[in-house]
Parts: C-alpha cells; structure tokens; sequence
C-alpha cells in the first residue's frame, strides 16, 4: 500500500477547495449580475444606427420594398409593349411616307413625337410616385420608430443617436441597429395593420 504524502493531500484539498470557490463565486455573479449586462453592456453617451439597414431589414421596409419592386416591374412590362407598339408604329409611319406628301409625313410625325414625349413624361411622373411613396413611406416609418430609438437611448444611458456613416471610427458595442429592428418590427410590423 502506498503511503499519502501530506503536501499532496494538503494540495489536494486546497485545491478542491479553491475550485469549490470559483463555482461558488461565478454562481454568485451570475445571479446578481442583470441579464441585459451580461447580454450586452450598452451603457455608453452615443450609439450609433445604420438608417437605411434599420428601415431595410425591417419588416415594414421589406413590405414596401417589395412593393415597390412589383410596381416598378408592371412598370418596367408596360414600358417594354409601349415600346414595341411605338416601334411598329414608327416602322409603319416610315412605310407610308413614299405615299404621303411632305405636309402630311411631317403632321404624322409630329402627332407621333407628342405621342412618344406623352408617354415619356407619364412614365417619369410613374417613376417619381413610386420614389415619393418610398421617401413617404421611410418617414411614417422613421416617425414610428422614433419612440422606439428613445427607449433605446434611454435604457442604455445615451444621449445621442449617430447615423453610423457619419461615424469615423467606433466598436460594434454601441451600434443597435439589430436591437432597432427588433424592437421595430415588434411595435410596426410589416404596417398592414395600422392601414386597415
């Protein structure tokens, strides 16, 4: 049978000692520690926010993004059998300019060139409602989030919210773009809602 050495028993103990301890303090600290601190210390005087991501990868901003995109693809289909029909009618204008005097090409033509330069302008004014709906629709959003962006600032101590662009240098502790979204998304929603 071996005999124990008594500065190994002595380490032995001090050590399970010590260990019991560590278990016993990080417990403690865990439990007195607030979860948000643990999760995230975002005591800091500035955060910062990515606009465009916080309108974009929410789901409101994602309803009128896709929105947007079908108008602007019906858009895009009407535009493309404007054009063709344009074409034929060019073609055919051209065709019967043999049989036409000089006076009634250029009346044709000119009927034509207003028909074109109409539909032109219609497609800008198309083109231009569906950027306002976009800018209309980022500031309901911005408006309803702004209560949101307090709550943020006024529960991680800050004083001020930067756009993230304007920000030289800075950690991605005080960014709460994720935390934004969220939170967004939980009071707006995709906006359907208050539509109705």
């Amino acid at each position: 049978m071996m005999k124990s050495n008594p500065l190994t028993l002595q380490y032995n103990l001090t050590f399970n000692l010590m260990r019991h301890l560590a278990k016993i303090l990080f417990l403690v600290i865990t439990l007195t520690v607030p979860d948000c601190l643990l999760a995230q210390d975002l005591r800091n005087p500035v955060l910062t926010i990515d606009i465009d991501q916080f309108f974009g990868e929410s789901a409101f901003g994602k309803r009128i993004a896709l929105e947007i995109e079908e108008r602007r693809r019906a858009l895009g289909d009407e535009n493309r059998r404007l054009q063709t029909e344009l074409e034929i009618e060019e073609r055919n204008l051209t065709a019967q300019r043999a049989e036409l005097t000089p006076q009634e090409f250029r009346e044709l033509a000119d009927a034509f060139d207003n028909r074109v330069q109409t539909i032109r302008r219609e497609r800008e004014v198309q083109g231009r409602a569906m950027n306002d709906q976009l800018e209309e629709n980022r500031i309901r959003f911005l408006n309803t989030a702004a209560p949101v962006l307090e709550g943020i600032m006024k529960d991680s101590g800050a004083q001020i919210i930067l756009e993230r662009r304007v920000v030289f240098i800075s950690t991605n502790v005080i960014d709460i773009t994720a935390i934004a979204i969220k939170q967004i998304d939980a009071v707006l929603g995709d906006g359907l809602k208050d539509a109705e």
